[in-house]
């Protein structure tokens, strides 16, 4: 089975449908639709049952993708760790982010590839709901997350900025109509639930109570930023947000306003401790020499 067969499959068995993965291979789905057919004549037997309507794993497709899946990342992660060689750099540093404000972090981003252009600095968004297991499975190397933090087998690093508080609301809700809002005035309203571990973490972001005891209600599930304005801007929810949102998620159908009562929600590097190298205290180092970034006026 040739590689590009091999990546073919994989993705249709995420995918799960033959449009969507011809799509994101760039690929017709004529040649999608080959691959697997070939596929099946080599193995012997249906690696997917297919109907007008669905498109499902075999027992044999699904032995297939979990044997195949690693085997696969091994030989894509070789084969890029020999073109990174080629061009004299010797490994990869990955960092995830759960904040918007990439381009607000860019002089870290910068002084690290001055420093060390003999590795290179990925730097990918990360969803909120599997930030830990993303991070923990060794997707990523660093996760860049608001604090606190306190799990046995992570490390947090310096903080690489703090930022206050906004509201984001419906354009025309009623909170409109003022200037700012405190976190008592948001507990009349629900925001977005998660069911994300551990709880003290998404807390800190959304808090249970206000500082007098109310409950703030939590309604819609969400999994990512996407999703959570989303359903503000259709004013089924009120989320609360770092301030870097009004510069980076403008949109027509959203409204911010300051918070007055909470204080600013820091962000530090976090990763696994026993996975700590040269490249992640590098960076750490350079957070730690240039300091958090100064809040914008």
């Amino acid at each position: 089975m040739e590689l590009r067969d091999i990546e073919i499959f994989l993705t249709l068995a995420e995918e799960l449908h033959f449009g969507r993965t011809a799509a994101r291979l760039c690929l017709s789905p004529a040649r999608v639709t080959q691959a697997i057919q070939k596929q099946e004549r080599q193995i012997g037997a249906a690696l997917f049952e297919r109907t007008n309507r669905s498109v499902r794993l075999t027992p044999v497709g699904q032995q297939l993708r979990d044997d195949l899946r690693p085997l696969y990342a091994g030989l894509k992660h070789s084969v890029e760790r020999a073109q990174l060689a080629g061009q004299g750099i010797t490994g990869t540093l990955r960092v995830g982010m759960l904040p918007a404000n990439a381009h607000d972090l860019r002089p870290y981003w910068d002084v690290f590839r001055l420093r060390h252009p003999q590795w290179k600095l990925r730097i990918r968004s990360t969803q909120f709901s599997d930030a830990f297991t993303t991070l923990r499975r060794g997707d990523i190397d660093v996760l860049i997350a608001w604090l606190p933090i306190d799990e046995p087998d992570l490390t947090v690093g310096p903080v690489l900025f703090a930022e206050p508080r906004v509201l984001a609301v419906a354009t025309g809700h009623e909170l409109t109509r003022r200037t700012s809002v405190s976190l008592e005035m948001t507990a009349d309203f629900q925001h977005p639930h998660s069911d994300t571990p551990p709880d003290y973490w998404y807390d800190a972001f959304i808090p249970r109570e206000t500082r007098r005891g109310r409950t703030i209600e939590r309604g819609a599930v969400v999994q990512n930023t996407e999703e959570a304005i989303t359903l503000a801007g259709m004013a089924e929810i009120v989320v609360l947000f770092p301030t870097h949102m009004t510069r980076y998620w403008v949109r027509p159908d959203i409204t911010y306003l300051p918070v007055t009562d909470m204080g600013p929600l820091p962000y530090a590097l976090v990763w696994r401790s026993e996975t700590d190298n040269e490249p992640i205290r590098a960076l750490a180092e350079v957070v730690r020499d240039l300091g958090p970034l100064t809040p914008e006026t």
